[in-house]
């Protein structure tokens, strides 16, 4: 059902804007990408521009205007709210920051759409009285422990205020105070118009216009007190600050001049002396329609303004996926190098070096037996037999050097895989933040001893894979007589014994330990076994190998966020949006 006092149109306005809400609040940019800052930035002033002003203005276009007035630090912006009102109204003074509290003036009739937190929700009220106005409690002076400064709202009820129209008297934009400056940006977000105060000495300065630039492209109305103009300058200062605003898109800005002036005992200025500015708030505030045209004008441009956004928080969200894709690429491209370095060290004959080629040695005997080789596999087995009827160094020697010597590999391959992730990260502003002070340029504590679990594991399976061949031959005498850690340490040497990461004298030897190998199991399985087998072996070395890799990459990878942003949907969220506000922007020239 469509609220009281809202067109339909403006209750498909409302749900678009509330579906922009919910999708800004929900866009996540935690990498550190240019731009990402300034991003995130506006989509939060987005979403409080829409809380505390585009929301609020759509569900209730017939409430009264909110005139915020707003400028920099002594351009006399509580003076000059004090005088509207007739009564010092807020606190004007040397001493800088003075407006800690923002004052709110309206009409008694208007008090119920600005007590109930119709706008700028998250200000709580705190209710004066034209009293209680002038006193440092109300007066925008001092706070209450019970209300810190810039949580609460003064709301001051007077007839001097024309129903219709609210006047509200905001902290320096360019104060010391964070605070201060935040809480005037808030407000002055939630204006349907803008009252700009400067003066004769400081009109042309950066921040001022910064504002007022902003103010142009939002469409919104603006109207610029000149303050403290001397008298003999006022024709020339009044017809310069008329150029500037003329050729920075603000022609249609009113323009109030206020002539340099004694103030009374009281702050005030002479009776008089902001007439012609009253007048126009009373104008305003008389004219229904004239109300209308300019809260839509000004709510138009903030809709749009706020396609601008979204549409750039698209943007952002494309460059928020792409550093991702790029912060995956560098760490899948150098754990694949590790695996792919680990893997070619198990099929060059790098394996075949010192220790595990010693051991074998050791296991199937000296020189001798390889000059037996010629004499036939029969001997070859009948040599092998005795020499396990014998006392030779048990076969789990040459495993244990074989697990030490492939732990070697993978752990340096990892710690290459690290150590190359790690320093792409580094000099890529979003891998910074995410490492943030954690250095993920070495292997993982326990690493190495995760690696030398899977090769036994891997051992293991190997020697399944004996078994359940043998099972198929029915354990010939052959097989019985070699062993299944025998005939698997045979296949390990087969599987390492390629020769082209050797040199020299190594090749000789790595090649007849290979024939050695080769011969025996081919004698126990036959030929097409012994491929099979080394195949299967080979697979299941190279997956353990690439598991522990993935694993070790995951420190980097579960860093970057799960799930990509998606771009598009707000694009056309951009889209819609823009329409609204062109829509409302006709509705405001009619």
């Amino acid at each position: 059902m469509v609220p009281e006092g809202q067109d339909r149109g403006a209750a498909g306005a409302v749900a678009l804007l509330e579906q922009s809400r919910s999708t800004l609040e929900a866009l996540d940019l935690p990498l550190n990408v240019t731009g990402a800052a300034e991003a995130r930035g506006a989509i939060q002033a987005a979403v409080a521009q829409l809380d505390d002003y585009i929301l609020p203005r759509f569900r209730t276009l017939d409430a009264p205007l909110l005139a915020v007035v707003g400028g920099s630090t002594g351009a006399g912006k509580s003076t000059l709210v004090n005088a509207l009102a007739g009564f010092p109204a807020t606190r004007a003074g040397a001493i800088r920051p003075t407006t800690r509290q923002p004052v709110l003036l309206h009409h008694p009739s208007d008090r119920a759409w600005f007590a109930d937190r119709r706008i700028l929700p998250g200000l709580n009220r705190i209710t004066g009285t034209p009293a209680q106005g002038a006193t440092d409690d109300y007066a925008g002076g001092t706070e209450s422990a019970a209300e810190p400064a810039g949580t609460s709202l003064v709301l001051l009820a007077d007839r001097s205020i024309p129903a219709g129209v609210a006047v509200l008297d905001a902290p320096d934009v360019d104060s010391i105070s964070d605070d201060n400056r935040r809480l005037a940006g808030q407000l002055l977000a939630a204006a349907d118009l803008w009252i700009f105060v400067t003066t004769a000495n400081r009109y042309a300065d950066a921040v001022p216009w910064a504002l007022l630039l902003d103010a142009a492209r939002r469409d919104i109305e603006v109207a610029v007190v000149l303050d403290r103009v001397p008298a003999d300058v006022e024709a020339e200062v009044r017809t310069d600050l008329a150029g500037l605003l003329q050729r920075q898109g603000l022609a249609a800005a009113k323009l109030f001049v206020i002539l340099e002036s004694t103030l009374d005992e009281q702050g005030m200025l002479p009776a008089g002396a902001v007439d012609p500015l009253r007048a126009w708030l009373e104008e305003l505030a008389a004219d229904a329609s004239s109300r209308a045209a300019i809260a839509r004008r000004t709510l138009g441009g903030a809709v749009r303004s706020l396609a601008h956004t979204v549409r750039a928080g698209a943007a952002a969200a494309d460059d928020q996926n792409a550093a991702g894709q790029r912060l995956r690429k560098m760490v899948d491209g150098a754990y694949q190098a590790a695996t792919d370095q680990a893997l070619a060290a198990t099929q060059d004959g790098t394996l075949l070096r010192g220790e595990v080629l010693a051991r074998w040695q050791d296991f199937v005997g000296t020189g001798e037996f390889f000059r037996g080789i010629e004499s036939g596999i029969g001997r070859l087995r009948d040599r092998i037999g005795a020499f396990f009827s014998g006392k030779p160094a048990p076969s789990v020697v040459v495993e244990a050097a074989i697990e030490s010597g492939l732990q070697a590999v993978v752990v340096e391959a990892a710690a290459n895989g690290a150590e190359q992730a790690d320093a792409g990260w580094r000099v890529d502003p979003a891998g910074q933040g995410l490492l943030g002070g954690d250095d993920l340029s070495t292997p993982s504590a326990g690493f190495s001893d995760d690696v030398a679990r899977e090769i036994r594991a891997w051992q293991s399976d190997l020697l399944d894979l004996i078994r359940s061949e043998g099972e198929d031959k029915r354990f010939t005498a052959r097989m019985l007589s070699f062993g299944v850690n025998g005939l698997g340490v045979a296949l390990m040497v087969v599987i390492f014994a390629a020769t082209g990461g050797l040199t020299g004298l190594e090749i000789g030897v790595a090649g007849g330990t290979a024939v050695v190998g080769q011969k025996l199991l081919e004698a126990v399985f036959g030929e097409d076994a012994v491929r099979r087998l080394a195949r299967k072996a080979r697979a299941q070395l190279q997956e353990r190998t690439t598991r522990l890799m993935q694993a070790e990459a995951q420190r980097f990878l579960s860093r970057i966020p799960a799930e990509e942003q998606q771009a598009e949907p707000m694009r056309t969220l951009a889209d819609q949006l823009q329409a609204v506000g062109a829509k409302t922007d006709s509705e405001a020239a009619e």
